[in-house]
């Protein structure tokens, strides 16, 4: 009935908008819908999920990640060579120009890493193995590590900036764009519209579509815009009970994705290593992909997605299973009661305030209820969710790695030395068998030897749970004719629209 009142509603509202002239299908750029605010154009310190994706399709890295596996491949970089474990030499393509027709040159990425490297960047942990960048030649580089560090050639993904940009100071809300070298540059920037075209001679050939993304938060009024065919391209951008009613004006794509969905659990608190686990297996993680999420997810059995490079089956011993009897078990042993009111267990849920979030969070406390545990469910805003976050003040909260691409990425995450505001390790979590394996993962440099210490760090992190897994969320993308074809990565980065037909 829900979903038929919703149909109803948005073929009304696409009739309203058929009603008004529209820009000529072959000239108007391509729109791409998104639920939040760009907040700043410098890549040196974007780190919300639609600026860092708006900075790919302006600005072009010495290597970006496959789109597919997610492994660093040559980008503005022509070819590289080890010249020894802690020395890298990297030759710069000839045929990659700014937006002024000025070559890319090793002083640029030389002045890059350093503006990367700097106290104002949000990315300068990206950077910090690097002692220092030299040119090698008139188009070569050569870097120079502290340490073996294994993931350089991902970490290089940063955009290369001209010399005179990176040199400049960084601006946390600015809107002025700086010479890029990807497929488009800014025309015009706005909070709520940013306007990309196309130009020649950048890493890659030139699009034949200029690229608008624009914000509309209310996802109803998404939804008109996409049947009304004003808009193109809404990558995650409605929910499974919206996302029907969607269907023949329009394409629905789904794809696997590199994120994680996650419980997170402030380990000096009150929810020991026993809860940990109980928590775990009270989750019918299979259910609420199945129902919640319209099937649109993949119940998590590891911390790295299947799809991705460095995933290996490992025994886990059940931790993710959903296993009420031994959830029941864990807790007469730990002497908690799962009946009455006395004795009975109850904490904090922090979550977004979307309403898919809050959802999955209330249905999460009524099946917890049945096990002893109360969650007092509190939906919040995203800067006040980071603040208490940050500061260690909540018990659980429900989270999400949205761009799980190199597996160092867990170390940020889950290393006891890398607490707010050092990392994001914002449950506090501490093992030193975890950290050790995390840190060899980060030094080592054959693929195969990574794979297998990040194995052994699933391994562990299923045995002490620093967080608690859920699932991976698929990409789910809605295109209109104009767009057939755009798939996102599996990061969910947009680069695909430079090669729309």
């Amino acid at each position: 009935m829900v979903l038929r009142a919703a149909s109803i509603a948005l073929c009304a509202l696409a009739l309203l908008a058929s009603c008004h002239g529209r820009t000529d299908e072959a000239t108007r750029p391509i729109e791409v819908l998104v639920s939040t605010e760009v907040e700043t154009l410098d890549p040196r310190v974007s780190t919300d999920a639609v600026s860092v994706r708006i900075s790919r399709l302006v600005h072009a890295g010495l290597f970006r990640l496959d789109g597919e596996t997610l492994e660093p491949v040559p980008y503005v970089a022509k070819s590289f060579a080890w010249e020894d474990a802690l020395t890298l030499r990297v030759e710069l393509r000839d045929d990659v120009r700014f937006n002024d027709g000025a070559l890319v040159t090793p002083a640029d990425v030389a002045a890059t890493l350093a503006a990367f490297a700097s106290k104002t960047s949000r990315h300068r942990r990206v950077v910090e193995a690097i002692a220092s960048t030299e040119e090698a030649g008139p188009r070569s580089v050569r870097i120079r590590l502290r340490e073996a560090h294994g993931t350089l050639l991902s970490d290089l993904e940063l955009p290369v900036l001209r010399k005179i940009d990176a040199e400049r100071e960084s601006g946390m809300t600015s809107l002025d764009a700086l010479d890029g070298l990807g497929p488009f540059r800014v025309k015009h920037a706005s909070r709520g519209e940013v306007l990309l075209e196309p130009r020649a001679n950048g890493a890659l050939p030139e699009p034949r579509h200029a690229v608008v993304i624009r914000t509309v938060r209310d996802e109803n009024a998404r939804a008109l815009r996409m049947r009304g065919g004003q808009a193109d391209v809404a990558v995650n951008a409605f929910s499974p009970t919206l996302l029907p009613a969607m269907g023949g004006l329009a394409e629905i794509t789904e794809r696997p994705a590199a994120n994680l969905t996650y419980m997170l659990v402030r380990w000096d608190g009150r929810v020991d290593e026993r809860l940990r686990h109980v928590l775990s297996l009270t989750l019918d993680r299979q259910r609420i992909t199945s129902t919640l999420l319209g099937g649109r997810a993949v119940p998590a059995r590891s911390l790295l997605p299947p799809m991705h490079w460095a995933f290996a089956e490992n025994d886990t011993g059940g931790a993710y299973d959903f296993a009420p009897e031994r959830a029941r078990a864990l807790l007469a042993e730990g002497g908690y009661r799962t009946d009455g009111t006395d004795g009975r267990l109850h904490f904090t849920l922090l979550t977004s305030t979307d309403r898919l979030r809050t959802s999955i969070a209330r249905v999460l406390s009524q099946d917890l209820r049945a096990y002893g545990i109360d969650l007092d469910v509190t939906p919040l805003e995203l800067g006040a969710m980071i603040a208490r976050l940050s500061s260690g003040d909540f018990e659980l909260a429900i989270l999400q790695m949205p761009e799980l691409t190199e597996p160092n990425a867990l170390k940020t995450f889950l290393h006891g030395s890398l607490p707010p505001p050092l990392g994001v390790n914002r449950g506090r979590a501490h093992d030193p068998a975890l950290d050790q394996a995390l840190d060899e993962g980060e030094r080592l440099y054959d693929k195969n030897d990574r794979k297998r210490a990040y194995s052994r760090a699933e391994v562990r992190a299923s045995q002490v749970l620093p967080i608690i897994p859920l699932w991976h969320e698929n990409h789910v993308t809605v295109v209109s004719p104009r767009a057939h074809g755009f798939r996102p990565s599996a990061e969910g980065r947009w680069l695909g629209l430079a090669g729309l037909p």
